[in-house]
């Protein structure tokens, strides 16, 4: 069988997915435990890369020329163990070519994309590659089984490489028995999908913020609350993002702020909220309502001069004006 799906269908099609086993306590709690199955997928694909290297052609290439694989879930790349590979390549050299396949001028990676950021952290000009032919199906499906297995991958990295790969199988029941995981576990990663735009929005910046369960746990409360509730996440997200509400407590509070604001009639009308950043971390954000427009800046954001400035502004906006 040529096509990886069909392998790691056939690989697993015996293995019945169980979330029974005793989480391992060096794993996040809301890690979905997977079944021996997702080891055989990852064996599979193992199986598979060294096939298509077995094929393929050794040579040096050009790292500018050299993209990241487009069905890469990962959004944060550990900088500190990037920095430790980038020293070990630097003193011994790389020990593994990384593989790639031909994509019109360029070339795409199939396996290896620290080992490619090293050398660009390093400066490096040139990487030993194997060029390899590898179908779309295959890049997809090897991506997905690697990253799933991986302890360091967010869920949130998870579900785009889940929803990424989902066209290669039949079902998610098939998807779900590829990689070893209950129908439970697999739903529980879809759940992201369902989240509000500026959940998503942030979780692509800091895919940390939302565990799975979580994730579902919000879903959930949103269908139970409707636009009520879709207001109060919008309101209590900041809270989450900068750390003053536990992402466990996130739902719970939607709940309960919608169900408030239903009772006292206050939907909400006229409020706005926009977030700001600085680099990949939210500085604060500015809150509209009918009473007020409130700026919210963290503290260790801000330069002696910056809050100077700010102090400044808001002088000249609010000074007494002179009667005529």
């Amino acid at each position: 069988m040529s096509n990886i799906r069909e392998q790691l269908l056939a690989k697993t099609a015996g293995i019945k997915a169980t979330d029974a086993r005793k989480p391992d306590a060096s794993r996040r709690a809301s890690r979905t435990e997977t079944a021996p199955g997702m080891a055989g997928a990852l064996a599979a694909a193992q199986l598979r890369v060294q096939e298509l290297e077995s094929k393929g052609t050794s040579s040096e290439l050009t790292v500018s020329e050299i993209l990241p694989n487009p069905w890469q879930p990962r959004r944060v790349f550990n900088e500190s163990k990037l920095t430790e590979l980038a020293e070990s390549i630097r003193e011994v050299g790389l020990m593994q070519p990384i593989v790639v396949r031909r994509v019109d001028a360029n070339y795409q990676i199939i396996a290896g994309e620290r080992r490619w950021r090293a050398h660009k952290m390093l400066g490096l000009e040139a990487i030993p590659a194997v060029v390899i032919e590898c179908t779309d199906q295959d890049m997809a499906v090897l991506a997905l089984v690697e990253n799933v297995s991986r302890d360091d991958l967010t869920d949130y990295e998870i579900s785009v490489s889940i929803r990424r790969s989902e066209q290669e199988f039949p079902d998610r029941k098939r998807m779900a028995e590829a990689l070893g995981m209950s129908r439970a576990g697999l739903y529980r990663y879809f759940a992201y999908e369902s989240l509000p735009g500026f959940i998503r929005k942030t979780l692509d910046l800091q895919p940390t913020l939302l565990g799975g369960h979580a994730a579902q746990d919000i879903v959930s409360t949103l269908k139970k609350h409707g636009e009520d509730g879709t207001r109060a996440a919008s309101e209590l997200w900041p809270d989450v993002v900068s750390g003053d509400l536990p992402q466990g407590k996130y739902a719970a509070s939607i709940a309960a702020l919608a169900v408030k604001r239903r009772s006292s009639g206050d939907v909400g009308a006229g409020r706005s909220i926009e977030k700001f950043f600085a680099g990949r971390e939210q500085a604060g954000n500015i809150t509209k309502d009918l009473g007020n427009f409130t700026v919210k800046i963290k503290t260790a954001m801000l330069t002696e001069d910056q809050e100077r400035e700010i102090r400044d502004v808001i002088g000249r906006l609010f000074s007494t004006q002179p009667k005529n």
